[in-house]
């Protein structure tokens, strides 16, 4: 079976593929890239069915290794920069034997990262030297590596693709692999009501280790269109893209430094979106778009165009979703093929159907989120949920961002807290008046925090467990 990639190379090869801060790649110069990469994989020892485990943040060279690792039949495991403990318990959830762990670091390391592995050197990986020329065609001195014949054929949409871990609400990461099936039924579901076609471009705003990078990665090799991996520069990297995937506040920025824009359509998430940003953004020519996704379902479940009902959307095609009591369970082909370990897998579903843990309602044909079951808690007597109290503060037009978790509290139980992103000139001396029409004064936050910059540097996921982590070692009477 042919790969996507190869697909484009054949049919498409002179039409740009992939635009980087220093090159622009046609389909052709793509894949004979890739197929470099995976004669460097192979000279390594990579096989069909080996776990890679790429550590760190979004590169060209990463994207490089992940469409290697299709082409071999390899497994990519993507995770961020972390300490060595941490990532020794990744580990040994994706190794039996650590002495056979095979490690790729995005950025050099000086010490030991983790315990006992196989690190990966990029530069066996990487061997070929190309110069660009202006127009966009290559030189090299060298021709590109071949692969083995019997690598060639390795590609196979059902074999394991992918494995992701979820940030996890307890703090206790899960493995969760995916089929490259699984991952293209995602993108089959959402492009059909999200165009993304060849002449388009799409930039890789968020972290091949969260599910809703790879999912960007899957609908460019579905349509053929352009992907852009950036420098991390927002504002420059935003320049001759069509299709950005960001949060609100991203978008709110682009708009009011009044540069120009190519944008056609943007993917928001993080939580509720403003219609008036929706609108603002219209006027630019700039369709906005939120929906609700999960890890185990290879990101967006329900998608729609931000309007004045709040609501995750509507179901996309190839998902299935039902409700029991307000328990949102999933469907369909694009949930992951289970929970890896060591090499096994332990299945996601019960009789077909998978319990997210979330709760919801429908409003019409669109379903509303209520939030985690786990997110909520008991003060005085009463439930709240922290994503209710977040929808009002996120629509404060000072506040970019609010994460609410419950804090222990002697005559209560639990009170609320909020961690929160915003304008300058902000006073939570304000916040009584704003509240005083929309929530419940038991609802209310007690304390307001500003957000570290460190938790929120990872795309448009902030963990609600590492929020908690912070408030207990920084705030201990609140943690």
């Amino acid at each position: 079976m042919s790969s996507l990639l190869k697909h484009w190379a054949h049919q498409s090869p002179l039409l740009p593929a992939l635009i980087t801060p220093t090159h622009q790649y046609t389909w052709r110069e793509l894949a004979d890239k890739v197929d470099q990469v995976a004669a460097g994989l192979t000279q390594q020892g990579i096989q069909a069915g080996h776990v890679i485990t790429s550590v760190g943040k979004n590169s060209v060279e990463q994207l490089l290794v992940y469409l290697a690792c299709l082409e071999l039949g390899a497994i990519n495991a993507l995770t961020m920069p972390q300490t060595k403990s941490e990532l020794d318990v990744k580990l040994a959830t994706l190794y039996q034997d650590p002495r056979e762990s095979h490690v790729w670091f995005t950025q050099p390391l000086s010490s030991a990262p983790c315990t006992a592995t196989i690190t990966l050197e990029t530069e066996h990986i990487f061997q070929t030297d190309y110069t660009y020329k202006t127009d966009c065609t290559y030189q090299t001195d060298h021709a590109p590596m071949s692969l083995h014949p019997d690598a060639q054929s390795r590609y196979d949409q059902d074999a394991l693709a992918s494995i992701v871990f979820t940030s996890g609400s307890t703090g206790t990461p899960k493995a969760v692999a995916h089929c490259s099936r699984q991952h293209l039924a995602s993108a089959q579901g959402l492009l059909a009501v999200f165009p993304f076609k060849q002449g388009d471009c799409w930039l890789l705003s968020l972290p091949l280790y969260h599910v809703s990078g790879l999912a960007i990665v899957y609908r460019w090799l579905l349509s053929g269109a352009g992907l852009k991996v950036g420098s991390g520069e927002l504002s420059q990297d935003i320049q001759g893209v069509t299709h950005a995937s960001l949060v609100a506040t991203q978008l709110r920025r682009l708009l009011d430094s009044a540069q120009p824009l190519q944008l056609k359509q943007v993917l928001l998430g993080g939580g509720h979106v403003d219609h008036g940003l929706s609108q603002q953004a219209a006027q630019r020519g700039i369709e906005t778009w939120l929906g609700y996704g999960l890890t185990e379902a290879a990101s967006t479940v329900t998608a729609k165009r931000v309007d004045s009902t709040y609501s995750a959307g509507r179901l996309l095609a190839k998902r299935r979703l039902k409700l029991e009591g307000q328990s949102i369970y999933i469907g369909g082909e694009t949930l992951a093929s289970g929970y890896y370990q060591c090499g096994q897998l332990t299945p996601l579903t019960v009789n077909g159907w998978f319990d997210t843990k979330d709760l919801g309602e429908w409003v019409g044909d669109e379903l509303r989120i209520i939030g985690r079951a786990d997110n909520q808690f008991i003060s005085g007597g009463e439930n709240i949920h922290c994503e209710e109290i977040e929808q009002v503060l996120n629509r404060h037009p000072m506040i970019d961002f609010a994460i609410v978790v419950p804090v222990e509290d002697l005559e209560f139980g639990h009170r609320p807290v909020a961690v929160i992103i915003t304008s300058d000139g902000f006073d939570s001396g304000i916040m009584p008046e704003y509240l005083d029409s929309q929530l419940s004064r038991f609802k209310w936050p007690i304390a307001y925090y500003t957000m570290p910059a460190g938790l929120s540097e990872n795309g448009i996921k902030i963990s609600r467990h590492a929020v908690k982590q912070w408030l207990k070692l920084n705030y201990p009477t609140q943690g």
